[in-house]
């Protein structure tokens, strides 16, 4: 919690030192030239393909996302270690060397992603997107002897690092154009499998040994499959306020190399947006998620472990966001915009045992030209 604490203090006041910085750069006349980019022309940071641009228009864009998972949950209800270990069947058991119930336990989990994308106005109608990662997931564990007592043998973490899954999109405008400020447009993407799904990792087992098997799948990069993503967004905004809304889903189209697929996705978030000043506007957002288990099973992925556990994947959650966007005026900084977004869920209901969703953080840049 404490390293939570610190990271938003940094980034907070990195947003801070922005502010003074675009305030320093604007004059007056901006609050009334309407040339001048609105912090508010576009959705929370953390919404993605929002919008779209006009014919020959580029955009660079940049975020970081950083998730922490402290403590597990058995559909809506805390669980602890002690009582993991103890009273939670193993899917396993009956296989050489797999216990009765789980007795390894992940206690906390930290996933940074570091997305890079471009957005192309092949039209004032369609916008081209394409936007790839690179992720680094790190989990804590606690390994209990063979049997079914509550002594811990000791704890050990598996970490994996390399570029994820790459989407590329396309933004198709359902609107006639002729209101500027209101966009109603369908996201047509497919995700491509350049993430991998074979990572290894050494672990302790039950009986002391450190063998180095294929890690179960929250510590895999990528899916595997091809994953078809539609989304539809709305937004629209008159004087200082702005809303808007998002539905999405990922849909894998068929199982992996290794014999299973992700649950399909869906995905809805609504906003509400202030703008008290021209370059800055601040944001509330309300998103709910749905994904189902794991279907199928990579054969390597055996362990007396939660997460190898196929059906104790996905799950319902809502999660309450804050956001602020900064825009630039003038000079360099003109067209220039830095987003932040902290969420935290309020609530969740898990596919069997998992490790709990505790904060996000999105940092963003973008440039248009």
């Amino acid at each position: 919690m404490k390293d939570i604490i610190m990271t938003m203090k940094h980034l907070f006041l990195s947003a801070a030192l922005s502010c003074s910085a675009l305030s320093t750069f604007s004059t007056p006349t901006f609050a009334h030239d309407k040339t001048a980019p609105q912090a508010m022309g576009h959705a929370p940071i953390g919404v993605m393909a929002d919008h779209r641009h006009k014919k020959g228009e580029w955009m660079l864009s940049y975020r970081y996302m950083g998730m922490n998972m402290k403590g597990n949950r058995q559909g809506k209800n805390a669980i602890a270690p002690d009582v993991i270990a103890t009273t939670i069947p193993n899917t396993f058991f009956g296989t050489p060397q797999q216990p009765p119930t789980l007795r390894v336990v992940p206690t906390d989990m930290k996933m940074d992603m570091h997305m890079v994308g471009a957005m192309y106005g092949l039209s004032n109608r369609i916008t081209l997107m394409a936007m790839g990662s690179i992720t680094s997931k790190s989990m804590n564990h606690i390994t209990y002897m063979g049997g079914m007592g509550r002594n811990a043998r000791g704890g050990f973490n598996t970490k994996t690092s390399a570029i994820g899954d790459t989407t590329l999109s396309a933004i198709i405008a359902l609107d006639d154009g002729s209101k500027p400020k209101r966009q109603l447009n369908i996201n047509l993407g497919i995700s491509l499998p350049t993430g991998a799904t074979d990572k290894t990792g050494q672990i302790l087992t039950p009986m002391g040994g450190t063998p180095s098997p294929r890690l179960p799948y929250p510590m895999q990069l990528g899916s595997g499959t091809f994953d078809f993503k539609p989304a539809l967004t709305y937004f629209d905004r008159k004087g200082k306020f702005g809303w808007g809304a998002q539905a999405s889903a990922r849909i894998p189209l068929h199982k992996n190399s290794d014999d299973y697929r992700y649950g399909q996705k869906g995905e809805v978030t609504t906003w509400l947006a202030y703008e008290p000043r021209h370059w800055m506007s601040v944001s509330a957002r309300l998103k709910a998620t749905t994904q189902g288990a794991i279907h199928g099973q990579d054969i390597k992925i055996i362990a007396p472990v939660q997460t190898a556990n196929p059906n104790f994947q996905g799950g319902e959650t809502i999660t309450a966001l804050l956001g602020i966007n900064l825009v630039g005026q003038t000079g360099t900084l003109r067209g220039q915009r830095l987003a932040l977004e902290f969420g935290r869920p309020i609530y969740r209901y898990l596919n069997g045992v998992q490790l709990e969703t505790d904060t996000t953080i999105t940092l963003g840049w973008q440039k248009a030209f």
